[in-house]
């Protein structure tokens, strides 16, 4: 399977790197570029990319509120964003992980690291390990007040849907969960996979972020 991506990014020569570094990988197509976040709604549209790397902060429309059309859209359900950013805790990975990214990656990260997340989003999976993305939104949601999801969502999980969403915030993959709970792999994948479709949540990031905003993660100090 070939994974085709859309760079979006305001300065020409960081979509031009991404752009050198990402196609040295034989199974990954750059199929088109953006400079601001309208550009890249209009591709995603137009191109029904894999994956979109999207800068957070971009003209016209920055790359929040591109990411939250991006999600909306019905059409785009199989388009997953990963967000750019100069920092690993950044100011607006928290918004951009609300919005319906699938997680983010520093812009200095190491080339076969860089297609290596590609693929993984591609394929549906967890982009980093889900205690990175803990680590941050950890980090932002003691810091604003929490945005609760519908509580009738959080009423619909049985106990061990609660159980095993609490684990995947605190960083557990499916293998590690089935080893706590000792259930098979499979059952654990899905456990997570009913939670997600009943809090809705777009992919294991998305569940980390629902799981702090509703209480279903233990906070750590």
């Amino acid at each position: 399977m070939t994974v085709r991506v859309v760079i979006a990014e305001d300065q020409a020569a960081v979509r031009a790197g991404f752009r050198s570094l990402l196609e040295r990988g034989d199974d990954i197509d750059v199929v088109g570029e953006a400079a601001n976040g309208e550009e890249a709604t209009g591709l995603a549209r137009q191109l029904l990319p894999d994956v979109i790397l999207m800068d957070i902060r971009m003209p016209v429309l920055d790359g929040i509120e591109a990411t939250r059309r991006i999600v909306a859209d019905p059409e785009l359900e199989n388009v997953r964003v990963v967000v750019l950013t100069t920092f690993e805790i950044d100011e607006y990975v928290f918004a951009a992980l609300e919005s319906g990214a699938s997680g983010f990656l520093v812009k200095d990260i190491e080339p076969e690291d860089l297609r290596d997340a590609v693929r993984l989003v591609a394929h549906g999976q967890a982009l980093l390990a889900p205690a990175i993305t803990r680590r941050v939104i950890e980090a932002f949601v003691t810091r604003r007040p929490a945005i609760r999801t519908d509580s009738r969502r959080v009423d619909l999980l049985t106990d061990r849907e609660r159980e095993v969403v609490g684990l995947v915030a605190d960083g557990l993959s499916n293998a590690e969960i089935a080893e706590r709970l000792f259930i098979s792999p499979l059952t654990a994948k899905t456990h997570v996979s009913r939670a997600s479709m009943k809090l809705g949540a777009r992919d294991r990031a998305q569940l980390v972020v629902i799981a702090y905003q509703t209480g279903l993660a233990a906070m750590r100090p």
